[in-house]
């Protein structure tokens, strides 16, 4: 099938039997009527939605090699710069739509499944096999339009000293025993965003060195549906409610976290990708590339959030009569500048793009590495700018109910904004609630922060580019020989 609609992306939710397990209990019925998935799930199919839609489709698609019916354009592997605008054009259309607050927006694993894809030569060194099986799953992922989480993190308590010495006793994430049908894994992985809002999961945990010289029953990558004989999940607290009103944010964007439970789970030999290679495991992350063209796709998504974060500053400034006041130009103008420089990252990356050796065209690294680093640190602070600004006002904010109580009249004379009746200025400051004090606003920044890993590890990606780009070296070397002349 091509693209599917909100519809048919609902049902297939609905359909999932993976154990799922919520403050103690197990859920039963539909889950998109459940509270901690209703909100997000009704986001997500309108995204779905938006790829059928005749006025956008055009913008959202593009024709399967493979029959010719419209597929997602996050899923093609670019070979122009053109390729590469039309990609960001699709993904900023969802960025917008959910202006950046979904991290995990399905355009994100389409091109982290694109990337891995065109980097699936890799894996003929080790087999031929796993090779083909990494096409035919994005493939399969493309022409299905399959909603994937993906599981990289591992417990703490696999890292503990001492959990290494044996194979046998680790209880990292590791293949258990291999069979005639495939590989036994079990093992748990912590941060499956959506892991009970997709269809499949793809399993890649950086590998803990093995105590043997043999195969690394630690090193694999695999991908399978959701529910499996097997896999069990389990979900953290949620954020949302009921009320739109109330909590504007979490009633839309709350995408559950989960943790995922592999007990002695069959992965079928054609969902292998790779087994008991840590050379390659680490190849194939770094040699596909998957973080310039997942940072490609982020970078939509920190526009559109940075865009929305600005919105509110204005409608705040403007409602407590601000706008003109010094200080609070000097603060809107670091988010404007961090703004324009992330729109201006956009264009370098496209303009400066190069071919990765294997007939695909790579956005330039250094601009989108060079953002990966500005918005952890912008982002919580456009969060401290719009605390600042809404002061002691984001604290005392009432809810929807009271509007409808006795007490209503009360709220319209004494909460009314400059340019703002009492709900419309409430409604704001019920936003600015969630944003700076709520928690879905604290998960929100934790996110940014290490959305793709520490300051050091981002930090380290940057520099590596350069290490042995001698251009800026060789400019002051021939500026100082020039002074002994």
């Amino acid at each position: 099938m091509p693209v599917k609609s909100g519809k048919q992306y609902t049902e297939r939710i609905n359909a999932q039997t993976v154990p799922c397990w919520y403050k103690g209990e197990l859920i039963t019925g539909k889950r998109s009527e459940h509270l901690a998935f209703k909100g997000l799930m009704e986001t997500q199919a309108q995204l779905y939605d938006m790829q059928t839609n005749p006025q956008l489709a055009g913008q959202m698609t593009y024709e399967s090699p493979a029959d010719g019916k419209p597929v997602g354009l996050s899923f093609l592997p670019p070979t122009t710069v053109d390729d590469l605008r039309r990609r960001r054009e699709a993904m900023s259309i969802w960025s917008g739509s959910h202006h950046g607050f979904l991290g995990r927006s399905p355009d994100y694993m389409n091109t982290a499944i694109m990337a891995f894809y065109t980097g699936a030569d890799i894996l003929t060194e080790l087999s031929p096999q796993y090779a083909e099986n990494l096409k035919n799953y994005y493939a399969f992922c493309r022409d299905n339009d399959i909603t994937l989480s993906h599981a990289f993190i591992q417990p703490h308590a696999s890292k503990i000293s001492g959990q290494m010495d044996a194979t046998e006793d680790a209880i990292a994430a590791k293949v258990v025993e291999q069979t005639q049908d495939g590989l036994i894994i079990s093992g748990a992985f912590m941060m499956a965003t959506q892991g009970a809002t997709s269809d499949e999961i793809f399993v890649y945990p950086s590998p803990s060195p093995a105590p043997f010289d043999d195969e690394n029953p630690f090193a694999f990558a695999f991908a399978v549906p959701n529910d499996l004989p097997g896999i069990s999940l389990i979900c953290r607290d949620t954020y949302a409610a009921e009320s739109r009103f109330n909590y504007p944010l979490s009633s839309r964007y709350e995408e559950m976290d989960n943790i995922v439970i592999f007990d002695h789970v069959l992965v079928p030999h054609d969902r292998i990708f790779f087994a008991g290679n840590e050379e390659i495991s680490t190849r194939l992350f770094s040699e596909s590339n998957f973080h310039i063209h997942a940072g490609h796709q982020v970078l939509c998504r920190y526009i559109a959030k940075t865009e929305f974060i600005l919105g509110t500053l204005q409608l705040l400034t403007d409602t407590l009569d601000l706008a003109s006041e010094a200080h609070v130009v000097e603060k809107t103008a670091r988010v404007l500048a961090g703004l324009e420089s992330l729109k201006a990252i956009a264009v370098a990356a496209e303009a400066r793009a190069i071919p990765d050796g294997r007939g695909f065209i790579l956005p330039a690294p250094q601009p989108l590495m060079a953002a990966n680093i500005l918005y952890p640190k912008l982002y919580p602070e456009m969060i401290e700018i719009m605390q600042l600004l809404a002061s002691s006002g984001m604290i005392m904010v009432p809810q929807e109910e009271e509007f409808g109580s006795n007490v209503a009249g009360h709220l319209d004379t004494y909460l009314r904004g400059s340019d703002q009746d009492a709900h419309q200025r409430t409604a704001l400051f019920r936003l600015i609630w969630e944003l700076g004090a709520g928690s879905f606003g604290g998960r929100q920044t934790q996110f940014e922060r290490f959305f793709f890993g520490n300051t050091i590890t981002v930090s380290n990606r940057l520099y590596s580019t350069y290490s042995g780009d001698n251009t800026y070296r060789q400019l002051v070397n021939e500026f100082l020989a020039d002074t002994n002349k």
